[in-house]
């Protein structure tokens, strides 16, 4: 292998055409300069606070209380379709999935009141979510149903005495939860007014009383309720 030249030629005898800089920047020797790194920047702990733990503790557990969101409560916005005398179609639970209802007002925890009425489909007074209903274009007069006593501490349940754990061992029979009369009552007044708005439109207490079905090639996102 050849042995090569080197690139500064001399003009004479210790004389060289380029200078030692001029060189360096022919060779581009500047680019591998070594770079000293950078030292990592030392960041300051924040002094840890010392505390003194107790000399006595505690054989149980105490109980805080948990800090409560419940201030922040925005009224539920509901939805345009959805007004007083609106015929619904429950899509969820256990009893009364598929079931056609009226809707009768906007409660304050933002649940929707409705009603079969319970004389017609056998639905009673009960709140719904409104994300669980299909409301139709079907209408009915609510105007002489008063619901302005019926809120959400209507629908609270009667607690029950507290048993003693041997007594709900050795227990075999199950008490069912009994409705009051002034709930009875409340329903035959609502219903009364119902069904004689209901009564004056032919095939309306038929159309409540049939159950929401879908039939095979039938799909709810194409129909026109």
């Amino acid at each position: 292998m050849a042995i090569r030249g080197s690139r500064n030629h001399e003009l004479g005898r210790g004389v060289v055409a380029l200078s030692r800089t001029a060189m360096q920047r022919k060779r581009s020797a500047w680019r591998h300069r070594a770079k000293a790194a950078k030292k990592p920047e030392k960041k300051e702990r924040a002094p840890c606070k010392l505390k003194s733990e107790p000399r006595f503790y505690r054989c149980d557990d105490v109980k805080r209380p948990l800090r409560s969101r419940k201030k922040n409560i925005k009224p539920t916005r509901l939805r345009p379709s959805i007004t007083p005398g609106t015929v619904l179609i429950l899509i969820a639970g256990r009893r009364f999935k598929g079931k056609r209802v009226v809707f009768l007002k906007q409660l304050d925890s933002g649940l929707l009141l409705v009603t079969g009425p319970y004389a017609v489909n056998g639905v009673p007074l009960r709140r719904v979510n409104q994300v669980y209903v299909i409301a139709t274009s079907l209408k009915v007069d609510v105007s002489a149903a008063d619901c302005s006593e019926i809120n959400d501490s209507f629908f609270a349940r009667a607690s029950a005495p507290k048993k003693e754990d041997s007594e709900r061992f050795f227990a075999t029979e199950q008490v069912k939860s009994q409705i009051s009369d002034e709930k009875k009552e409340t329903q035959k007044k609502i219903d009364g007014s119902l069904i004689k708005a209901i009564g004056g439109v032919s095939h309306l207490k038929g159309y409540l009383r049939s159950r929401f079905t879908l039939k095979r090639g039938q799909y709810p996102h194409e129909m026109k309720f």
